[in-house]
């Protein structure tokens, strides 16, 4: 009898250190979940104070004022189904490691489901980071730095000489 015991004891040992890479997985995904939160909140806040500062259809600034809305517009949409693809990724990790508890404790034959549901859930990650890549880009779409600035830095520069 003890030996069946023991037996279970080290079943249950390599169940436990199959579900630790996910779990850091997880980990590593939640900090992607608070970057991708963080840049929301701050497209978010561009978008309702450049609402307050918003013109008449009649003044200069109006066309580019529109024109970023669009792109803050296009940015949430992106870092929005980037959140919602990481988390469904991290919320499939979930499901694979208890799946692998309750087939190490039931002895049920979920391998190939478990392999599947893990290759979904990076398949999930990876459109996830995709898109805040692309999210990223038109980012930078909406930074120009002003010519006249980067002349008057390279006139600094020779000035230091």
């Amino acid at each position: 009898m003890p030996s069946n015991a023991s037996a279970a004891v080290a079943d249950l040992a390599h169940t436990i250190q199959l579900a630790v890479a996910p779990v850091f997985l997880l980990a590593g995904i939640g900090s992607i979940l608070n970057v991708l939160a963080g840049r929301l909140a701050r497209i978010v806040d561009r978008a309702r104070q450049l609402a307050q500062e918003f013109t008449p259809t009649d003044h200069p600034d109006h066309a580019a004022q529109v024109r970023e809305l669009r792109l803050l517009d296009r940015r949430i949409m992106l870092a929005n189904m980037a959140i919602l693809l990481c988390t469904a990724s991290a919320a499939l990790i979930c499901a694979v490691v208890a799946g692998l508890f309750i087939a190490g404790l039931a002895n049920l034959g979920f391998a190939r489901t478990m392999a599947v549901g893990f290759v979904l859930a990076m398949l999930l990650l990876i459109s996830g980071l995709a898109l805040f890549l692309v999210e990223v880009r038109v980012a930078l779409l909406t930074i120009r730095v002003r010519e006249e600035l980067l002349e008057q830095r390279t006139e600094r520069r020779s000035w230091r000489r």
